[in-house]
């Protein structure tokens, strides 16, 4: 369904990304946001899938300054490897790339955002700084609490695992207190990567809660 496309950002760098088009006219566009495995098989069906429903899907490559076309699995040898590229994040940087394929979509229709892992935190701070975005929808963003006194210039959606060993029910409570402007969603005995079919955390019985959830979110805030 989709084809590889690239993308040029506000510096001239040049990324690759993933665009998946829906089979009729466009709803408007998503842009969808890697984990740290980058744009892989899952990342790619996600985008399918959004075409699915009817939004053009453009997942940049946010690691190829560092790391050009990097995808991985979930391994605990690919994991490992694949956290480098957040020991130090060049936040500035991936969020340029970020509004690169939000320009990109806009001649489209309106855009919302879509992260996951990262990539849920890239949403959030999208929300907060970026420009061209209708709606923005974040799956267990570790980083969510760190930027949270930014306030997001557009409908912004949260989900979060309630068993996240990465991001205690103590941040998602700070999160909500911090952004009563925001609705944050927590999934009883979710582990972080709960969405991803090809993760051993997947929770099949949240991941077909939340995706709902976000599509209706998007049928609400994404309209012309």
């Amino acid at each position: 369904m989709g084809q590889d496309i690239k993308l040029t950002a506000s510096d001239n760098f040049q990324l690759g990304a993933y665009r998946a088009d829906p089979s009729g006219t466009p709803k408007g566009a998503a842009v969808v946001i890697q984990e740290i495995f980058g744009v892989n098989h899952h990342i790619r069906s996600v985008s399918d899938r959004l075409a699915g429903e009817g939004y053009v899907a453009i997942a940049p490559s946010i690691f190829d300054r560092t790391s050009p076309n990097f995808q991985s699995g979930y391994s605990p040898d690919e994991i490992a490897e694949a956290r480098k590229f957040v020991a130090n994040p060049d936040w500035a940087a991936m969020l340029r790339d970020t509004q690169a394929a939000i320009d990109a979509a806009r001649s489209v229709g309106p855009v919302g955002i879509i992260g996951f892992c990262l990539g849920g935190s890239i949403a959030f701070v999208a929300a907060t700084r970026l420009t061209g975005l209708k709606a923005a929808v974040g799956y267990y963003g570790g980083a969510v609490l760190r930027f949270a006194d930014e306030t997001p210039k557009v409908p912004t959606q949260l989900h979060f695992g309630e068993k996240d060993a990465g991001i205690p029910l103590t941040d998602v409570e700070a999160i909500k207190t911090k952004r009563p402007d925001v609705e944050v969603l927590i999934y009883p005995g979710a582990q972080h990567g709960f969405h991803c079919d090809e993760r051993a955390s997947y929770d099949k019985a949240s991941a077909d809660i939340a995706w709902p959830r976000s599509m209706a979110f998007f049928a609400k805030h994404l309209t012309r």
